[in-house]
C-alpha cells in the first residue's frame, strides 16, 4: 500500500518490528567531540589546583590537614569521571523514558530538604548522607532541562500555541522555582528561570508570551527581593557598597581586592593573601577572585575562553543532532554550564549581587560537580556522529531502499530537512 508523498510517518505507524532497538537497529555512535572532552578534562584538573591553593590554610586550621579539602575533591572528581563516562556511552535517547521519574524525584527531594534538610547561613538547602551534603536545587536544574527537552521535542507542531507549547512549561518550571526560592536559593530559580526562557526561545514559542511572562513576574520577583530583609540589605550592599563594607559588602570589598592585587599577570600560583581568611568562602563561591588575584587577568581569560570553548562546542553539538531532542538537550546543557560560569564570575567581580552560584568544575563541591559532570556527558554523548534511519520508506516505494548509507541516515537536522525538500523522506 502506498503513502502519500508528503505524508510524515509517524512513530505509532512504524510495526513495531521495524522500530528501532536504539543502539541495535541504529548505527553504532562513533567517537566523542575530542576538543569538548579536552577541555573538560583541562578545567576538571585546573579546579583540583585551585581548591587545594585556595583551601589549604584554612583547611590545615580547621581540620589539621591542608589536604582535607582536595582529597574530598578529588574523590569527587573521580565520581565525576565515571558519572561522564556512563552518561556519554548510553545512547542519549535510553533517558527519555526517565524523564518524569527523574522530574517527580528531584521535586521531593526539594520538598524533603524543606520538611528535613540541613540548614547553615539562614537557608535549608542540602541533604547529609553521612560526610556527604546532598543538594537538591542543583539536580532540578539538569531534571528541568531533560523534562523541556522530551517536552518541546514532542510538541514541536504545537510549540506557539500557548496552552500546549508554553503553558505546561512555564508552569513546571514555576513549580521548581518556587521550591528553590522556598529554601531560599534565589540563584537557582534564577537559572532555572533563564533556562526555561531560553529553550522555549529556541524552540520557536512565541515571543510574545515570553515578553508578557516576563512583564507579569517582574512584580513577583522586586516582592520576592524587597520582601526579604537580607535580600534587600545584599541588594542595597551591591548598589552602594561603601555604606556596607564590613557587613553585606564585605565579601565583594574582599574579592575586588584580589584581583586588584593579581593585576595583569598576577602574584603567582599559591601565593594568594585573600585566602588566608580575609576572604570568605574562597575554595567555593569566590574562588574566581582567587584565581584573579594568583593569575591575573591572563589566568581569568584562560578559564573565561575555556567555558566559551564549552558553550561553543555544545552549540555545534546542537546544530549537528540527529533528532530535536537531542538539540533541545545540548541547547539546555551549554546554556547551562555558560550561565554558572558567566555569573559566578559576574558576582565576584561585583557586576551582580551575591548569589550562591558555584563555578562550574572548579568551585569545590560534589553535588554541582557531578551535576554538571552528568551535563558535560549529556553533550559529550549528543557529539558523536551516529545515523537515525528513516521508516516508512520501504512501504512507500514498495521495495528496497536503494538510498546510498548518507541518504537513508541523515546525520545531522539539516541533511534531514534537505532530505524532506527534496521529496525523500516523510
Amino acid at each position: 500500500m502506498s503513502t502519500p508523498k508528503n505524508h510524515r510517518v509517524s512513530e505509532d505507524e512504524i510495526p513495531r518490528r521495524r522500530r528501532p532497538r536504539l543502539l541495535s537497529e541504529v548505527e553504532a555512535a562513533g567517537p566523542v567531540d575530542a576538543v569538548l572532552f579536552a577541555t573538560f578534562l583541562t578545567i576538571l584538573v585546573f579546579g583540583l589546583v585551585m581548591v587545594y591553593s585556595a583551601s589549604g590554610v584554612r583547611a590545615e586550621r580547621l581540620y589539621g590537614s591542608s589536604l582535607y579539602f582536595l582529597t574530598r575533591q578529588s574523590i569527587y572528581a573521580g565520581l565525576a569521571l565515571i558519572v561522564v563516562a556512563f552518561v556519554a556511552t548510553i545512547d542519549y535517547r535510553r533517558f527519555r523514558p526517565f524523564t518524569y521519574p527523574v522530574l517527580l524525584g528531584v521535586a521531593a527531594l526539594l520538598l524533603f530538604t524543606l520538611i528535613a534538610g540541613r540548614s547553615a547561613g539562614g537557608a535549608t538547602r542540602w541533604i547529609e548522607l553521612g560526610s556527604f551534603n546532598m543538594q537538591p536545587a542543583e539536580m532540578a536544574k539538569l531534571a528541568v532541562i531533560l523534562w523541556l527537552a522530551y517536552s518541546l521535542s514532542r510538541k514541536q507542531e504545537k510549540i506557539r500555541s500557548f496552552s500546549i507549547g508554553f503553558l505546561p512549561h512555564i508552569l513546571i518550571a514555576g513549580l521548581m522555582m518556587f521550591l528553590c526560592l522556598k529554601q531560599p536559593d534565589f540563584g537557582s530559580a534564577v537559572v532555572i528561570g533563564l533556562l526555561t526562557a531560553t529553550m522555549l526561545f529556541v524552540s520557536g514559542t512565541r515571543l510574545n508570551y515570553l515578553i508578557a511572562t516576563a512583564m507579569a513576574l517582574f512584580p513577583i520577583a522586586y516582592w520576592v527581593v524587597v520582601g526579604s530583609d537580607y535580600r534587600l540589605r545584599r541588594l542595597q550592599g551591591f548598589l552602594d557598597p561603601e555604606k556596607t563594607r564590613f557587613d553585606e559588602s564585605y565579601q565583594l570589598f574582599e574579592s575586588l581586592i584580589g584581583f586588584g592585587a593579581g593585576g595583569f599577570r598576577g602574584v603567582g600560583l599559591g601565593e594568594g593573601k585573600q585566602k588566608l581568611f580575609f576572604l570568605p568562602e574562597a575554595h567555593n563561591d569566590f574562588i574566581g577572585a582567587i584565581i584573579g588575584e594568583e593569575l591575573g587577568f591572563i589566568g581569568v581569560l584562560a578559564v573565561v575562553i575555556a567555558f566559551l570553548i564549552l558553550v561553543v562546542r555544545g552549540a555545534k553539538a546542537a546544530f549537528n543532532a540527529p533528532d530535536t531532542y537531542g538539540a533541545y538537550l545540548a541547547v539546555g546543557v551549554s546554556v547551562f554550564l555558560g550561565i554558572q560560569a558567566l555569573t559566578n564570575f559576574a558576582v565576584a567581580m561585583g557586576l551582580l549581587p551575591t548569589k550562591g552560584l558555584v563555578l562550574p568544575f572548579i568551585s569545590y563541591g560534589g553535588s554541582s560537580l557531578l551535576v554538571n559532570a552528568a551535563a558535560i556527558g549529556l553533550l559529550l554523548n549528543i557529539s558523536r556522529p551516529r545515523r537515525t534511519p528513516d521508516f516508512g520508506v520501504e512501504e512507500r516505494r514498495g521495495g528496497p531502499d536503494e538510498r546510498t548509507p548518507r541518504e537513508a541516515y541523515p546525520s545531522s537536522n539539516r541533511e534531514r530537512e534537505r532530505a524532506q525538500e527534496q521529496g525523500v523522506l516523510a
